[in-house]
């Protein structure tokens, strides 16, 4: 009778542990992840332009998503927009006027579970030294193993819209969309 009142307590403190696990940390897989951004130019066509190969981390609570947290920073000069002329004026005083070591960097602040794998994830966006409150509509995508390496992995989309002229990047609006339409994809592995 004592052991079986003692496994019966050893597999209360297992279903408890499983129960209330702790978030867990996860570390950006930058070949996997990405934000794109469009805008509508001049009413003619639709720009595409993505930021890939850029670090971050999120604090998974899988059984309380709300306790979770993410924070992100890519290079500004990680940007490609597939023509090299963009790209350089993008770079110049009308945009960015980027230098090495400029970050734009995104930090949750909040966490709302809209569904059984939604949320709203507030958080603060700095891109050239103005930081703005944003929203990202998100999703899980899938928790569970890597096929390839065997690690516990997650993925996740989401999107916004950011008003670009709020972190002085307005020239040429409104005939250049003010309006960003962004879109984000990333993975992420259970760090070490």
């Amino acid at each position: 009778m004592k052991h079986l009142a003692t496994a019966g307590v050893l597999a209360l403190a297992t279903t408890a542990s499983a129960a209330f696990a702790a978030p867990e940390k996860y570390t950006l897989d930058a070949s996997h992840s990405q934000v794109m951004f469009s805008y509508n130019h001049f009413g003619f066509s639709t720009t595409y332009n993505m930021f890939s190969g850029f670090e971050g981390e999120i604090v998974f609570d899988q059984n309380n998503p709300e306790n979770s947290s993410v924070s992100v920073a890519m290079p500004v000069k990680s940007l490609f927009t597939g023509w090299e002329a963009r790209f350089q004026h993008f770079m110049a005083e009308d945009f960015f006027g980027a230098q090495d070591g400029d970050m734009i960097t995104f930090t949750s602040t909040a966490i709302e579970v809209t569904g059984d794998n939604t949320a709203d994830i507030t958080g603060d966006l700095t891109i050239n030294d103005v930081t703005k409150s944003v929203v990202l509509d998100a999703k899980l995508n899938q928790v569970g193993q890597n096929p390839l390496n065997g690690k516990d992995w997650a993925g996740f989309d989401a999107t916004t819209v950011v008003k670009r002229s709020d972190f002085n990047l307005g020239a040429f609006a409104p005939n250049v969309s003010d309006e960003l339409d962004v879109r984000i994809s990333i993975e992420a592995g259970k760090a070490e």
